[in-house]
């Protein structure tokens, strides 16, 4: 199976992060061992001094090149997204999409009626390009600015029912979409570095409720064995 993980900051990464992929990665490989491969058109972190995604520097340098693909950009959501999805697709034959975004969409872009109508829009693209591709979908875990403004967490909030309406709405036998459960334990002073941005035990996190839902829906690979927290 050809995995795309596809996202925003907290996703790319950036210099001298592991990044959630990484984990993920690790997870594939003990489930999943000569079955898989992990495809997209990136492998670059963020760089925060070049402020432009131009670094190689993960904090494991054995982390494999072909491993590193990625369709996730800093400052990108839903809906810088939605129009890269099919050729992505269709580029790199990609059977299932493991989707973190909307964060920044809220934060800085769209509400979240439009966001959710970018979410639809990403889906229909990416099964133009591919009529059998699976999707797991994760809600959007609000960050240290939903602890101050309420207006913002009041969106990420409602944006979250609208994406389980959604994802429902376009679930089919044909074409799987899952809604994985954020992680409940998730805190931001332990498992973020500034209150956005995961560090070790929340790239484990996220990497967990991914495989969580794909074991658990679909049978597919296995329960996530690194304990959070690990390294």
């Amino acid at each position: 199976m050809r995995f795309m993980f596809v996202g925003d900051s907290c996703t790319i990464g950036q210099a001298g992060d592991h990044t959630w992929r990484y984990r993920m990665w690790q997870h594939l490989e003990a489930a999943l061992p000569g079955r898989y491969e992990i495809v997209g058109p990136r492998t670059e972190l963020y760089d925060s001094a070049a402020e432009a995604p131009v670094s190689h520097a993960y904090a494991d340098p054995a982390f494999p090149a072909a491993a590193r693909r990625h369709l996730a950009g800093w400052g990108e959501g839903w809906l810088h997204m939605a129009p890269l999805i099919g050729e992505a697709v269709t580029a790199a034959g990609a059977d299932v999409l493991l989707v973190s975004l909307g964060l920044i969409d809220l934060g800085f872009y769209t509400n979240s009626a439009q966001t959710v109508a970018n979410t639809r829009a990403f889906v229909a693209a990416a099964r133009a390009a591919n009529p059998h591709v699976r999707a797991v979908v994760m809600p959007v875990i609000p960050n240290v600015r939903a602890t101050y403004d309420p207006p913002f967490a009041a969106e990420c909030e409602r944006f979250n029912e609208l994406l389980a309406k959604a994802v429902a709405d376009l679930d089919t036998a044909a074409s799987p979409l899952l809604l994985a459960t954020a992680p409940e334990a998730y805190d931001l002073p332990t498992d973020t570095y500034d209150g956005t941005h995961p560090g070790p035990s929340g790239e484990h996190k996220l990497a967990a409720a991914f495989a969580s839902a794909m074991h658990q829906a679909w049978g597919l690979g296995t329960a996530y064995a690194v304990p959070y927290g690990g390294r």
